[in-house]
């Protein structure tokens, strides 16, 4: 399962936004793109390092990685998994602190919704 806080400080917000989504969405990628963008995101290897390793050029590397990029972003403009994982962990946590007047109801619409 995905969490969204799971990575390490050093990375920016769009590394664990692309981190986060790769991890719901990357069996949708080929082997090749879900292999080499872990290696980016996820072991913080750089693109030389990957391209060393993968036999291939820097710029392949950094082509594949944008590509499937573009490719998870469009996988959660349709899907919105993450986003409504995201509000179901706040709504989670205002009802915890309890604020729980009608954030039940709301929960229910998010998971009807997926």
């Amino acid at each position: 399962m995905w969490y969204y806080s799971h990575c390490c400080e050093v990375l920016d917000v769009k590394d664990l936004h692309i981190s986060a989504l790769l991890d719901v969405y990357g069996e949708f990628l080929s082997e090749k793109q879900k292999r080499i963008t872990e290696h980016y995101y996820n072991d913080d290897l750089s693109l030389s390092e990957i391209a060393e390793n993968e036999k291939v050029t820097r710029q392949g590397v950094n082509d594949l990685i944008k590509r499937a990029e573009l490719q998870l972003l469009s996988f959660e403009k349709k899907c919105r998994y993450c986003e409504s994982f995201e509000k179901l962990k706040k709504l989670s946590a205002e009802i915890r602190k309890g604020g729980g007047d009608g954030k039940i109801e709301e929960i229910l619409d998010i998971i009807d919704n997926l």
